[in-house]
């Protein structure tokens, strides 16, 4: 079955997993790699949830394949990384809602995102140039509002604040499927001691050390590293703090009563600045070291969603920056119509595209925490 055929059929995609996995189980080489050994090696049989579950603890490092004895040419044809990959990309697509919107990565997910960019800016260009294309292509001072003189702080809110809530539904129902299919309560989800050392995993990329070694990932090739690791940090945390200087603006705002732009020196500002410059030194990385990463554990169905994500993170960052230090000059309204496209579009294919591993992931770690304090009670499957 070629790479194409096997992405159109979860059924056949799922048996192949299961297989791998039962190899595996029966070697247990690799335990020390990462949390998905142990985590396999207390199942005697792999039903699909548990194949969705697996697959989403793995981080794709790549250790596991090169240690591995069955590994191509071996007749058993093991390619560890490459088959949970694509499970990964199937989990994201079961359980999306509205699950018409998933296709849309059927066809090229990195076209779409730019597309969706290019599409949302052309409209704020073309309101703002109807409204009154004086005021679009004039300099805004920051005593007189900047860029809130073009399109009001109150339209701004509405529309992020829709963005934002259909964004919370759609990952909050992806997880109201995904956790119920795990054979685990919603309040075990919830539970402050499992959900903490899940998210001290997630926020640490403690599976990215490398396993027993601690040396980093195979990536992009056989010689460990800490790379991906690093950029996976900038990326993430560049994230967090654009997240923090737009939760600071609005305490500023509607607390403080202190209205935008604000100094160079404040603090909803240092924060985008810093969080900026993560987020695009973190995702420029991620994309070379994709560029060099060894064919033979990627998926291929998986490039355009995950350059897709990386490029409007890029975008947001890059019209974001230009924004902030030319905000008083006539370049502004374009900058900020750009910026107010590359930041929607990113919102709004977050729940289907890359950013939905953070989320599964850290479901999957919670029952991976879950279930290492429980006793290994085995059952011969039906």
């Amino acid at each position: 079955m070629s790479a194409a055929e096997e992405r159109k059929s979860l059924p056949a995609l799922i048996e192949e997993a299961q297989r791998l996995l039962a190899i595996c189980n029966a070697c247990r080489y690799c335990e020390g790699y990462c949390a998905v050994f142990p985590a396999l090696q207390r199942r005697l049989a792999f039903p699909e949830h548990d194949v969705h579950y697996l697959a989403n603890l793995c981080h794709n490092c790549g250790a596991c394949h090169y240690a591995c004895q069955y590994a191509p040419p071996h007749p058993f044809d093991l390619n560890f990384p490459r088959t949970l990959a694509r499970v990964r990309e199937q989990t994201y697509r079961k359980y999306a809602w509205p699950g018409a919107f998933a296709s849309l990565y059927d066809r090229n997910a990195l076209a779409v995102a730019l597309a969706s960019f290019a599409g949302i800016a052309f409209m704020f260009l073309l309101a703002a140039f109807l409204s009154d294309p004086a005021r679009l292509f004039q300099a805004h001072p920051d005593a007189k509002g900047s860029f809130y003189a073009l399109i009001p702080h109150g339209t701004m809110v509405a529309v992020f604040g829709a963005v934002s809530a259909f964004v919370a539904v759609a990952f909050t129902v992806g997880i109201a499927r995904f956790w119920p299919d795990m054979g685990e309560r919603l309040a075990d989800f919830v539970r402050p001691s499992t959900a903490a050392e899940a998210l001290h995993d997630a926020f640490t990329l403690h599976w990215l050390d490398g396993g027993e070694d601690g040396q980093g990932c195979r990536h992009p090739d056989e010689k460990p590293s800490n790379a991906r690791r690093i950029y996976h940090h900038l990326t993430f945390y560049g994230f967090l703090l654009c997240f923090a200087a737009t939760s600071t603006a609005t305490v500023y705002h509607y607390v403080l009563g202190w209205k935008a732009p604000y100094p160079f020196l404040s603090l909803p500002v240092v924060l985008g600045v810093v969080g900026g410059i993560g987020l695009i030194v973190g995702p420029l990385g991620l994309m070379a070291l994709r560029r060099r990463r060894d064919p033979e554990l990627a998926a291929p169905e998986q490039k355009g969603m995950d350059e897709g994500f990386l490029a409007l993170l890029v975008a947001t960052s890059v019209t974001g920056l230009a924004l902030l230090f030319l905000r008083e000059t006539a370049a502004m309204g374009t900058l900020l119509c750009l910026h107010l496209g590359a930041v929607l579009a990113l919102f709004l294919t977050m729940p289907y595209g890359k950013f939905a591993h953070a989320i599964y992931r850290v479901a999957a770690l919670v029952r991976f925490h879950l279930e290492r304090r429980r006793p290994v009670a085995f059952s011969l499957p039906e």
